[in-house]
């Protein structure tokens, strides 16, 4: 008799052959996949649904499973979706990656298009970041080892939270808990708008310039990895581009990592275990996290 092991590994090698299922499905196919071949074997997911902010958001919090119980670093992962789609259960694969690297993981939601515009999704990334302050101590992370990380427009929220210096200000949180900002497939510039999702998602904002990263970019930077895909047709690579140019003529620490033929789902799917080949996405941005929150 064929073992359920044999069987599922069968299914599972099928899938990663077809490869494009896990895209056309979306990331919630993608999570499956990556928990059918182990991806979340030494992770524990500790807390789903935490109620944080004023508006209702929920997040969950994952952690390694085993070693050590406290100050460890922390990650708070934001997704994409063109600030339309998408939730944090969908994105279970990117936050088992990163638990697995040993990191506390912090993945909360925020609110959408076109119930809301510019800037609520920002005011929600910083009340998460708020409620990561106040909580991930009693999930054994060290609030003093912060890093963001996020795709497309979690990227956006990741480069407005580290360089715009109004949205943590208004939490009361110290601007200086960011230690290091990893930007994947990001807009950064990309005003004057000319996408319906980047129009949608801006609409109303009093000074559209004040809608953009580039804008705030400042020498004081915390460290920022910015990860740009060179078949990316959604988020063009200028913005990764000038906004790298902009800090380093500033004197702020930078890195740019471009990856050939990747789109600009490729990116996030190589943070799962079935794709993990497709790039070294999260084998650099785990080594940029490492080198810049390690214990004070």
């Amino acid at each position: 008799m064929v073992s359920r092991r044999v069987i599922l590994a069968a299914i599972v090698a099928l899938l990663v052959i077809v490869g494009g299922l896990a895209l056309t499905a979306g990331p919630m196919t993608l999570s499956v996949l990556d928990g059918l071949v182990g991806g979340g074997r030494g992770t524990a997911r500790v807390r789903s649904g935490v109620p944080f902010g004023t508006h209702g958001q929920t997040l969950d919090v994952w952690r390694p499973s085993g070693g050590a119980r406290e100050g460890l670093p922390v990650v708070i992962f934001w997704y994409g979706g063109g600030w339309v789609h998408g939730d944090r259960a969908a994105y279970a694969f990117a936050a088992r990656a990163y638990a697995k690297a040993g990191f506390v993981v912090v993945l909360p939601d925020y609110r959408k298009v076109p119930s809301v515009r510019f800037p609520a999704f920002v005011q929600d990334g910083a009340e998460a970041v708020r409620w990561t302050r106040d909580h991930v101590r009693q999930f054994g992370g060290d609030p003093g080892r912060l890093g963001l990380v996020g795709h497309s427009a979690g990227a956006y929220t990741v480069a407005m939270l580290t360089l715009d210096q109004r949205w943590l200000r208004a939490e009361g949180v110290d601007l200086a808990i960011v230690r290091a900002a990893v930007g994947l497939c990001g807009p950064y510039d990309f005003y004057p708008f000319t996408a319906k999702r980047a129009i949608d998602a801006m609409q109303g904002a009093a000074d559209p310039h004040m809608t953009q990263p580039i804008r705030f970019a400042r020498a004081d930077a915390p460290p920022m990895l910015l990860i740009t895909a060179g078949d990316d047709t959604q988020v063009q690579p200028h913005n990764a581009n000038n906004l790298t140019a902009r800090l380093r003529a500033l004197g702020a620490p930078v890195r740019h990592i471009d990856y050939p033929g990747l789109s600009h789902e490729n990116v996030a799917m190589a943070l799962s275990k079935p794709f993990r080949g497709k790039a070294p996405v999260l084998a650099d941005s785990v080594a940029f996290l490492d080198a810049n929150l390690k214990a004070r």
